[in-house]
């Protein structure tokens, strides 16, 4: 401050008066801060030596001293008014501080007395803001958001829940308070209390405990009693049997509407003050003396109810105050109960003349009516059906007799089958029996409680069906897989039906042929391909004619160059079969036949001639070589050498051996032509197999090989060609001992079997490979196949076609390194003519 004062003062040098006085005035100043109180009266002081100061001074010091002195004036007054409004600050400050403290404490002693018991808080602002929740949140629900206490549905029933939220929006939009008991869906008894305060919407939710608690537990009792009551009264009234309750002494206290009505009171209050009974004397005396006894009385006695006699079933029960009782009407009941009992006899004596099988179980599952088929059907005894046995014991009986259908698991199929006593509609089930019987099984629940069984065999039906419906699918194939063009035509002329060979005969479309049309339609679609109207007409009168249906047949020649033969049909329901067969092939092949036909007439005599003349030409030379060796071997045609004797060994055996192949030709060109012609008779099968052993004797003594012949003794004869029977077992051993190495052994069997005769031949020599063993009975087929044998390889073939030539059969098995084994099967009766096998 006195910086400032000389800074105002400028340039002007101060009077030694003026120093003094700035340094009084400066001193002043300086104090002037630092006082307080008691150095105020000091100030003043000092103003008052100034201002005798002032009048010694010129207006220019006057001046300034003034404004100094305004400006000392100023900060002193400030400076006071900012101490004091400091110091009362610092007062207010405290007492807010001390106001603040205590409004803490009493919050939180609010907040642990809110705490201190099981409760929740929830308060809403006065604007539409989020509520404070304060509290344990676990009385109303497990989860741990506050929020969730709120949601009223979540932890109490659903009415409840309702009502507490209309009480709460109340509560907010009109501040009306509410206080409610409450239950919560765990069983916890809480109780609800809002209020408004201070402009606010508070709602506590307590647990209740001890004697509020039993309370509120006892009116929730009352109330849902009091529910209940209403309910049975309001049932009471509604019901429509007349109902009473009397005192100790018998009088009526109270009866419901129905009983008003059935002593003409106008209303039960009415009846009640007239004291009008429903019963006659000698029925209440009755019901009387049983409540004395305190025993409930039942009887079933007529009334006139509402001016018209009834029967009741009167129920009197005692109670501690007197009894209750009830009359139901029981009078339609017993109209029905016999009406129903007449009807059930009728329809039980119209069920069992019935074929179908019909058997009636009760409630207890036990029979209580049958009919005759069910008891032919089954097989049962009649006093075991008579005795009611049970459901499960018929079917007990009869899968002990095998008349169930086989299931794996009886108790599950008896059980799914008695589920009809606990169904609504009807099952229907299909039984396959043991006995190839088919049963179609309805149960049908009865309205009083049971199970109807109906029984019906529909294996005939079933039977039927199948094979009708395997008939039509084969009708059906087969005429859409026949060759011949089909059409049939109903009784009225229309199309029925019609296979692919049709169209594609008369070239037409299936378009063409939709839609049923009439024959004459169709007729007009085959006429270019065939322009005659003779045979159109034949046919329009065949289809269309309802007396003379006669079957037709004719051949078209189309203009195609196509020749189709026509036939018709009449079928049993009116209509007509007409069939096309086109035979343009077979007329065509039918000339190039007979042509051919003619060739091979004399073709065949030619070679019938060839045959004749070879037999002759070949066979009686070679008879003649033989019959000359055997001669010159003979001791009277003179002595031979050794080596003369040696030649005409080799002459006889390749003469015998050339007549034999030569035998075979001559036999397989007879058979090829036709004039082979079996001898038959009875053939002993043991004396023909050593026959032909004979033949083939002499080789195996020369090669060692033991032949071993296995035939019962009681193997008997069959009818065949002996010589040729004999024939093909020789050329089997013979080939058999060809085949054979030295030393071994060769199986010849005989087997008699129910339509045949087999002999076997079997060897143990190299095999045949698969490739060789399928052609081993064609001709000139020779295969040494490692052995010494050598032949012309017609003995098989002999073998083959002299077997089938008797209607039997050839078999071979035989694998490389095990032998062969040739069966041949000859049938034990053979037709005295055969034709030659090719």
């Amino acid at each position: 401050m006195p910086e400032t004062i000389r800074a105002r003062c400028g340039g002007h040098r101060a009077h030694p008066r003026r120093r003094g006085f700035a340094a009084a005035g400066g001193a002043l100043f300086l104090v002037a801060p630092g006082a307080a109180g008691a150095q105020e009266r000091t100030g003043i002081a000092a103003l008052a030596s100034w201002r005798n100061l002032v009048a010694a001074l010129d207006w220019h010091e006057t001046a300034a001293l003034a404004l100094s002195l305004g400006v000392i004036v100023f900060a002193v007054v400030t400076a006071i008014t900012l101490l004091r409004a400091r110091a009362q600050a610092a007062a207010d400050a405290a007492a807010a501080r001390a106001e603040i403290q205590a409004l803490r404490e009493a919050c939180d002693r609010a907040h642990a007395l809110l705490l201190a018991e099981p409760q929740i808080v929830a308060i809403w602002p006065p604007s539409d803001g989020e509520p404070e929740i304060i509290g344990d949140i676990a009385i109303a629900t497990r989860t741990p958001v506050p929020r969730r206490a709120l949601a009223f549905g979540t932890w109490l029933e659903p009415a409840k829940a309702h009502a507490l939220e209309d009480a709460v929006d109340a509560l907010r939009a009109r501040g009306e308070g509410f206080r409610l008991a409450l239950s919560t869906l765990s069983g916890r008894h809480v109780e609800v209390d809002g209020r408004a305060i201070g402009g606010r919407a508070v709602m506590r939710i307590r647990d209740v405990s001890g004697a509020k608690r039993e309370y509120a537990e006892l009116a929730g009792q009352h109330q849902k009693l009091m529910r209940d009551v209403e309910t049975v009264r309001a049932l009471i009234e509604a019901l429509p049997s007349p109902i009473w309750v009397r005192d100790a002494t018998g009088r009526l206290t109270w009866v419901n509407a129905a009983y008003a009505r059935a002593v003409d009171a106008r209303d039960p209050t009415d009846a009640v003050e007239r004291d009008l009974e429903l019963l006659d004397r000698t029925a209440r005396e009755d019901v009387g003396r049983a409540r004395a006894m305190q025993q409930s009385y039942k009887a079933r006695l007529p009334v006139i109810v509402a001016g018209t006699r009834r029967i009741l079933d009167v129920i009197d029960l005692p109670s501690r105050d007197g009894s209750a009782g009830i009359g139901v009407d029981a009078t339609e009941t017993d109209a029905m109960r016999a009406e129903l009992a007449r009807m059930t006899d009728a329809h039980r004596r119209t069920l069992d003349q019935l074929a179908t099988a019909v058997a009636i179980f009760d409630a207890d599952r036990r029979l209580t009516f049958y009919n005759t088929a069910y008891r032919l059907l089954w097989g049962i005894d009649a006093g075991f059906l008579d005795s009611g046995p049970t459901d499960s014991a018929v079917l007990d009986r009869l899968r002990a007799a095998r008349k169930l259908p086989e299931e794996m698991d009886f108790r599950s199929w008896k059980a799914q089958l008695h589920e009809a006593y606990r169904a609504i509609d009807a099952r229907e089930h299909e039984w396959h029996l043991p006995d190839l019987r088919t049963l179609r099984v309805v149960t049908t629940p009865n309205p009083e409680g049971g199970v109807t069984y109906l029984f019906d065999d529909v294996t005939e039906r079933l039977d039927l069906e199948r094979r009708y419906n395997a008939l039509i699918r084969v009708q059906g194939e087969t005429l859409e897989n026949l060759a011949e063009a089909v059409a049939v035509f109903g009784s009225d002329g229309r199309l029925d039906l019609h296979n692919s060979a049709f169209l594609r005969s008369w070239r037409l479309e299936e378009q063409a042929l939709a839609g049923r049309p009439h024959v004459e339609a169709v007729i007009a679609a085959c006429r270019p391909l065939h322009p005659d109207d003779e045979i159109w007409a034949q046919l329009r009168a065949t289809i269309t004619g309802l007396e003379q249906r006669e079957s037709i047949s004719g051949r078209l020649e189309r203009t195609d160059g196509t020749v189709l033969t026509c036939a018709t049909v009449p079928l049993p329901d009116g209509a007509t079969l007409v069939t096309f067969h086109d035979i343009t092939d077979s007329v065509n092949v039918e000339r190039a036949l007979r042509e051919r036909a003619d060739a091979l007439v004399a073709a065949d005599q030619l070679k019938s001639t060839f045959v004749q003349h070879v037999s002759y030409e070949l066979r009686s030379p070679l008879t003649n070589i033989i019959g000359f060796a055997q001669l010159l071997e003979d001791p009277s045609a003179g002595p031979l050498s050794e080596k003369q004797r040696e030649y005409l060994g080799y002459i006889n055996s390749s003469s015998s051996a050339l007549l034999a192949i030569i035998n075979d030709i001559l036999d397989l060109a007879t058979i090829d032509a036709g004039a082979m012609q079996l001898d038959l008779g009875p053939v002993d099968i043991a004396r023909t197999m050593t026959a032909a052993a004979e033949g083939v004797r002499d080789r195996l003594v020369e090669q060692g090989i033991l032949l071993d012949i296995r035939a019962p003794e009681d193997i008997g004869s069959f009818t065949a060609d002996e010589r040729r029977v004999r024939q093909v077992l020789y050329n089997l051993l013979s080939n058999a001992v060809g085949f054979s190495p030295k030393g071994e052994v060769i199986v010849f069997t005989a087997e008699r079997r129910d339509d045949a005769v087999v002999f076997s031949v079997s060897d143990r020599g190299p095999g045949i490979p698969t490739g060789i063993a399928d052609r081993v009975f064609d001709r000139f087929e020779s295969h040494t196949l490692g052995s010494d044998h050598r032949g012309a390889g017609l003995g098989l073939s002999i073998v083959r076609s002299f077997v089938e030539l008797h209607g039997g059969t050839v078999s071979l098995d035989s694998a490389v390194g095990r032998g062969t084994t040739v069966s041949c099967a000859f049938p034990l009766e053979t037709q005295a003519s055969r034709a030659a096998a090719e």
